[in-house]
């Protein structure tokens, strides 16, 4: 449209897709500017998977006399997804993750964070605990998305690392989980999530990896879907606790606890066996000087006493010292 390079006139139909994502970051000034150029005489048809109260109002202001269609009740989700939540400090959810991975043989999962930063970060740190991983967001170019998906898809990437602006229309047949690494700070975004798995009628799998610090993001989340989700527990991990058991020496991420390690702490310690020495009845003694020495003489100073004595009453000697001039006074050299 700025440039000149396109009329709108002819458009007879006009969809609005994720309406409320493009509500929230701001694009209704864009907007309001297409739809001046539309003729008036159109169909319109807005889509979204959320319907917030604000969600209720643009369709007002746009759409004329509207028919509302709903498959399921306002703001939920499909009874094909199992949700669960595992708690976790903050920094062991990266190794909590990879744990996961393996122990439930996941051969295909979807991981969500809230940065583009930390996917690449986490995808990066998942390649080198030896799991397939890419991240896909809003700072890669279409055609490096569209070949992550596709690397995804086709088996050749175990685990896609996505923002929540790149969930939006990712359709993937047959996803089996969802795993939140992050909670997002929109409770309307955990639907978006998870709407990628149990597509379909499939069943699918939700999975939440939450610290104490996101503890008020999980209560809106459960309150938007007015239910309590559930948790599981994984060996090794507690969410609670203040510290967690150490990894294996040489920091290699592992998380299987030093069994020598945990039978040296559990068991008592035996007392060792000293041989039995003789005892000198020397050393049972209190100290006394012998007669002569300074120390037996009262009248004699302590050592520090006649060495502060004798640096007063030696005479003072020449020492060389560069000091800077006052500005403005002359420099004489000696």
């Amino acid at each position: 449209m700025q440039q000149k390079t396109v009329q709108l006139g002819q458009v007879e139909f006009l969809i609005l897709d994720e309406a409320d994502r493009m509500l929230d970051m701001g694009f209704m000034p864009d907007l309001k500017r297409i739809l001046s150029l539309l003729p008036k005489a159109r169909q319109n048809l807005l889509f979204s998977a959320t319907f917030s109260e604000e969600i209720r109002k643009l369709a007002d202001g746009l759409l004329n006399d509207p028919i509302l269609v709903e498959v399921a009740r306002r703001n939920s989700v499909t009874e094909t997804v199992t949700h669960s939540v595992y708690r976790v400090q903050e920094s062991a959810k990266r190794e909590m993750l990879a744990r996961l991975v393996n122990h439930l043989e996941l051969r295909q999962v979807l991981v969500f964070v809230r940065t583009r930063f930390g996917a690449n970060r986490l995808a990066h740190q998942l390649v080198r605990d030896g799991l397939n991983a890419t991240a896909i967001h809003s700072n890669r170019t279409q055609a490096e998305r569209m070949e992550a998906l596709q690397d995804f898809k086709d088996g050749k990437v175990r685990v896609l690392v996505a923002t929540d602006i790149a969930a939006r229309g990712l359709d993937i047949e047959q996803l089996p989980c969802v795993i939140n690494f992050e909670l997002p700070h929109t409770p309307e975004d955990y639907v978006h999530r998870i709407g990628r798995t149990g597509r379909a009628g499939q069943a699918g799998e939700a999975i939440s990896l939450v610290s104490r610090e996101e503890q008020e993001l999980l209560e809106r989340i459960e309150k938007l879907l007015k239910t309590k989700i559930p948790e599981r527990h994984l060996d090794g991990f507690d969410g609670s606790a203040a510290t967690r058991r150490q990894e294996r020496p040489g920091g290699g991420g592992g998380s299987r606890p030093d069994s020598r390690s945990e039978s040296r702490a559990d068991s008592p310690r035996s007392p060792v066996p000293r041989s039995k020495v003789p005892e000198d009845p020397f050393f049972q003694q209190p100290y006394e000087p012998r007669a002569g020495s300074p120390a037996a003489s009262p009248a004699s100073p302590a050592p520090a006493a006649r060495a502060t004595t004798t640096a007063r009453n030696a005479p003072r000697r020449p020492v060389a010292a560069l000091l800077a001039p006052r500005p403005g006074t002359p420099t004489t050299r000696r």
